[in-house]
């Protein structure tokens, strides 16, 4: 059965008049007829009423072109409308949105579509570029649907500007969209798994060649215990990272809900602090993960050459301990998850764990706490030591120990303790030592363990007294840059 006429008249103005035209479709064509100037609105829709039964009655002939009466609308091709509405809209998107758009114009509709009348785009040709990127295998099912749902997006600003009658992309709804599984989403639900990769990430910065490449366990530690999205890991600057309060606040996100203050944990907070010492004295301004050049991380290099190796490395020694390797599929954003089993581990309520992560929907939240729910009572009590810090780092791992002033004077074996009061100090009150480091030459600093228990509690002072010259008097610290000139003086 034929589909009934159907159309609609169009007002548009000209040189400061109202003109109206007919826009209707007749014998499978879209047809376009401009009235004669001074026709009234009720006018237009008697001549429409009259065309669309001629239509019915096969009796309607398009009119000649030399009456006049017929005028061409503007149908561009694919490339230049979806060019213009690129150049018109990117102002609006945030930089990653940006390079996404262009990726999915430039590497798939455009070498599809850029030919085509944007009349010509039909139902019929944007199943067939779905069935084309399905036998070309390059792209997942969700990319393939993401391509589709920008072509519509392009297409549905077309028929706003009436440029096109319908949006093909749109029609049907999920008919045009291929059937998506969701796989299930990794994260890293237990202690050893956590404290690996970190441990893993302290080996490579103990390997780096510069200290600016000493970064790889604060960033993913912080990816871990605060639950920052990858972006607002990057664009965090220490003036937004509070040491002595304890919590850090996050500015630059991709959601209102995102901008919040996160509480740290002792662990994120003792990671932090030494990161902090590392760094020496730094600009407010400067971004806390520094790239090797001093600028901000690109989130591409962060997971090829930060994330990567580390789960690498970390695999390699589970393998050695006869343990099962790191959940596949661990990306930047499944330590975001893992963000949220920490805290739900430390009893923390759905809407807390919302705040600190920055969600609107709840789905995912709640997900993962009934997860975390059904692990075992041991997994969540080993869980909530590594995060108050009560597990201490091997030897050997070229990572320093996470300190908590309850269980600092334990002792277990195959364990070290770091006096971390220097390092603490030196990351909440830079400036002072700043003042005093100025006056000396810097030299390579090492944390050695203390010999014996012993020996720290009849020396209190002797890790300040013993870590780093810059920590003693001014007049110790001359004495110990250049020996030779103060040897005279000890007799």
């Amino acid at each position: 059965m034929a589909r009934p006429a159907q159309g609609q008249v169009v007002e548009r103005r000209t040189s400061g008049r109202r003109v109206f035209a007919l826009r209707f479709q007749a014998y499978g064509r879209r047809r376009y007829l401009t009235l004669a100037s001074g026709t009234s609105r009720s006018q237009a829709e008697e001549e429409l009423a009259n065309v669309l039964a001629d239509v019915r009655r096969g009796v309607w002939r398009p009119p000649e072109p030399e009456t006049g009466l017929v005028e061409r609308p503007p149908d561009p091709t694919f490339h230049e409308f979806a060019s213009r509405w690129y150049a018109e809209t990117v102002g609006e998107w945030r930089q990653s949105t940006r390079a996404d758009y262009l990726w999915q114009l430039e590497k798939h509709l455009l070498p599809f579509f850029a030919a085509h009348r944007l009349s010509e785009i039909t139902v019929a040709e944007v199943d067939r570029y779905r069935h084309e990127k399905v036998a070309q295998a390059t792209l997942s099912a969700t990319s393939i649907n993401k391509t589709i749902t920008r072509l519509g997006q392009v297409l549905e600003v077309a028929v706003e500007r009436e440029l096109i009658a319908r949006n093909p992309a749109r029609v049907g709804g999920k008919r045009r969209r291929l059937k998506v599984t969701r796989p299930r989403r990794s994260y890293l639900d237990r202690a050893d798994q956590i404290a690996v990769l970190l441990d893993a990430a302290g080996q490579l910065d103990a390997e780096a060649a510069s200290n600016r490449g000493h970064g790889r366990r604060a960033l993913l530690g912080t990816l871990t215990f605060a639950g920052l999205r990858i972006g607002e890991a990057l664009a965090l600057d220490w003036r937004e990272v509070d040491l002595a309060g304890g919590r850090l606040t996050v500015r630059a996100s991709k959601t209102d809900a995102g901008v919040r203050t996160v509480d740290l944990v002792a662990v994120l907070r003792d990671e932090l602090l030494a990161h902090r010492a590392r760094a020496g004295d730094v600009d407010p301004e400067a971004p806390v993960f520094p790239s090797a050049a001093g600028r901000r991380h690109d989130r591409n290099h962060v997971r090829n050459r930060v994330l990567a190796p580390a789960v690498t490395r970390a695999n390699e020694r589970r393998a050695h301990d006869q343990l099962a390797p790191l959940p596949e599929g661990l990306t930047l954003h499944a330590l975001r998850r893992t963000c949220a089993s920490v805290l739900v581990a430390l009893g923390r309520d759905p809407a807390y764990v919302m705040a600190q992560l920055g969600h609107t929907d709840p789905q995912m939240t709640l997900g993962i706490y009934a997860q975390v729910m059904q692990a075992s009572d041991e997994d969540r009590e080993r869980l909530r030591e590594l995060v108050e810090g009560r597990v201490w780092a091997r030897k050997g791992t070229g990572s320093l120990p996470m300190l908590n002033l309850e269980t600092r004077n334990s002792s277990a074996p195959g364990r070290i303790r770091t006096c971390g009061l220097s390092l603490r100090r030196r990351a909440l009150y830079p400036l002072s030592y700043g003042r005093r480091r100025a006056r000396i030459p810097r030299r390579p600093r090492t944390i050695s363990a203390h010999p014996c228990d012993r020996h720290r509690l009849r020396h209190p002072h002797a890790a300040r007294r013993t870590a780093d010259p810059r920590d003693l008097s001014r007049a110790a610290a001359r004495r110990r840059a250049d020996p030779a000139r103060w040897r005279h003086r000890r007799g």
